[in-house]
């Protein structure tokens, strides 16, 4: 797919430019080592106007990210913010995928640059696995060591990992893949958090391994409101295979259900499960209708 024109506006430090006017640094430690931070933010077309969900709290990790690996972070929250809906609206967009990028200056030493660039960019994305059930496999790839890199840290290069796990699950026939970490445990997809139900109780790995989305933590609340267990523990792969259901979380993918784990077909139909409810309550919370005041 295209992701811009020649009439897309980007956010790029402090003023808006029109996409295909930006440049690439050449010598920047982002291109060569892949050391910048990232973020997905959505925008819903609501009955009370194009809203973005959550965009504190993810600029607040984007300055996070970078703290945590020692990038340059300058910029305010409320400015982002408040920068990013004026961006939606230069581009004509209600409903929209966000794409803060975060990108380190020219060092071609290992040692942090001095300077960063902040990049904001928009543009109209359904759900990232659609909106059907997928068929996930267990990946031969592991999570990347949580002592290497730290794991709440959405760093480009980890990003690396998941194309290469992505792509294998792929080339077998599968829409996605569950990675284990470094002990043999569930971890998370490529790109998104696991949530099991077994039961009528939802299961999800602790954190520790995994990348802590803000969907995941989004899910979390949504059952506390509707009395819903959830324990946060170590899953084996078996305990994936002998779930009744199971769905993935993220911003980019929304929730979506799972109907198999490799040759292992869950039982519970889909609009029956735990997982089905609260992806009905995301998508009110998110489009603000019904009882959306009390899920936040």
């Amino acid at each position: 797919m295209k992701y811009f024109s020649k009439n897309t506006w980007v956010y790029f430090n402090g003023t808006f430019v029109k996409a295909d006017h930006t440049e690439v640094d050449l010598f920047g430690q982002s291109l060569h080592y892949g050391y910048s931070a990232i973020e997905g933010i959505r925008a819903y077309n609501t009955h009370n106007g194009t809203r973005l969900f959550r965009a504190e709290q993810h600029y607040d990790r984007l300055r996070r990210s970078c703290e945590l690996v020692g990038i340059s972070f300058p910029w305010k929250t409320d400015l982002l913010v408040e920068r990013t809906y004026e961006l939606l609206d230069k581009n004509n967009l209600r409903s929209a995928y966000i794409r803060p990028l975060v990108t380190a200056g020219q060092n071609m030493y290992l040692t942090p640059a001095k300077d960063s660039d902040i990049v904001i960019t928009a543009w109209e994305w359904g759900p990232f696995l659609g909106t059907d059930l997928i068929r996930v496999s267990l990946s031969p790839y592991q999570r990347p060591n949580p002592d290497s890199l730290p794991p709440e840290a959405k760093i480009s290069g980890q990003y690396v990992a998941s194309i290469v796990a992505t792509n294998e699950a792929t080339q077998r026939g599968f829409d996605e893949a569950i990675l284990l970490d470094r002990d043999g445990y569930v971890a998370q997809a490529s790109s998104n958090n696991l949530f099991i139900e077994k039961d009528t109780v939802l299961y999800t790995p602790a954190t520790g391994s995994i990348f802590p989305g803000i969907t995941r933590q989004t899910v979390l609340e949504i059952a506390n409101v509707l009395n819903i267990d959830v324990i946060e523990k170590k899953l084996s792969p078996d305990d994936l295979r002998g779930a009744d259901s199971a769905f993935l979380t993220g911003t980019a993918t929304g929730i979506v259900g799972i109907a198999a784990v490799d040759d292992a077909v869950f039982p519970e139909e889909w609009s029956d499960t735990l997982g089905a409810t609260i992806q009905r309550a995301y998508k009110n919370l998110t489009l603000e209708k019904e009882n959306y005041e009390v899920i936040i």
